[in-house]
């Protein structure tokens, strides 16, 4: 959830406002395509109203690899698909077929983004994903990061139809709730720290991860958390553990905010994770 700094003189302006837009910050230009970094690749723009259209990348197995499953990727909440392609480009390599859509208001997709309309978007592109041929029998795992492992995450909680299609999900950084992580952004900095508390109330309170994370059992769950992460504070992730139900394990490490998977041995925990929790009849 790269860029949360940038919050806080907006907090002064979220104490009146509680505008979820100010957790987006989208950038349309794309950096870089798949295929510079040598990958394969598909563009999917789907529909999602009469007003937005969403854009993401299909990134296909590599030649002569086989298709072990799909990872389906939500970024968090700054700049687009092309930055935070380096969260899962390894991938296709190991047998893994991902798809990363972009929100509302990101890179190629239209709209403006805001909570609860990016719901929809997240919907949209499970429903594209799970239809594509190379996709059926094979496992589907969720991975969302930052602000996208807590947008994913309560989805998954509150859908049954999304978590029983699913064969794990791995939350990397995601924060307990919208409140708490405000209240953190705004108590971290002395210019905003008498606001903590108004803008913590100021956030919205019901579509909260912490208080559905427990829903996503029987689907195994994954929570990633760095202990050097100073945008969404490690303690979350503890807490998100606490709260979930088995089947669940935690993948903690040292490092910052969503540097996950720039360690190999990250990488592997990860593909054992997966591998562990493969069924036999997706």
């Amino acid at each position: 959830m790269h860029c949360l700094n940038k919050l806080l003189i907006s907090f002064l302006l979220l104490c009146i406002s509680g505008c979820s837009t100010l957790f987006f910050y989208p950038e349309k230009q794309l950096v870089r395509t798949p295929e510079q970094v040598g990958l394969a690749y598909q563009d999917v723009d789907i529909k999602v109203s009469d007003e937005v259209s969403i854009h993401g990348w299909f990134l296909p197995v590599e030649d002569n690899v086989e298709v072990k499953g799909t990872v389906y990727f939500l970024h968090g909440n700054a700049q687009n698909i092309s930055t935070h392609l380096r969260s899962v480009y390894w991938l296709p390599e190991r047998g893994y077929q991902v798809f990363l859509i972009d929100y509302r208001g990101y890179g190629k997709s239209t709209g403006e983004p805001l909570i609860p309309d990016v719901f929809h978007d997240i919907n949209a592109g499970f429903l594209w994903l799970i239809k594509q041929p190379s996709v059926q029998q094979k496992p589907i795992y969720l991975l969302g990061q930052s602000l996208g492992a807590s947008m994913s995450g309560y989805l998954v909680g509150t859908q049954p139809e999304m978590r029983d299609r699913l064969s794990g999900v791995i939350l990397d950084a995601g924060f307990t709730s919208y409140s708490e992580i405000a209240r953190h952004i705004a108590s971290d900095n002395w210019l905003t720290w008498l606001f903590q508390y108004p803008a913590a109330w100021s956030m919205p309170s019901d579509y909260d991860l912490i208080d559905v994370v427990q829903n996503i059992s029987p689907t195994p769950l994954l929570i990633v958390h760095g202990t050097q992460d100073v945008v969404i504070p490690y303690q979350h992730g503890k807490k998100l553990l606490a709260k979930a139900k088995q089947p669940k394990a935690f993948l903690s490490y040292t490092g910052g905010h969503i540097a996950t998977f720039n360690d190999v041995g990250n990488q592997n925990l990860l593909l054992e994770f997966m591998q562990k929790f493969t069924p036999t009849k997706p």
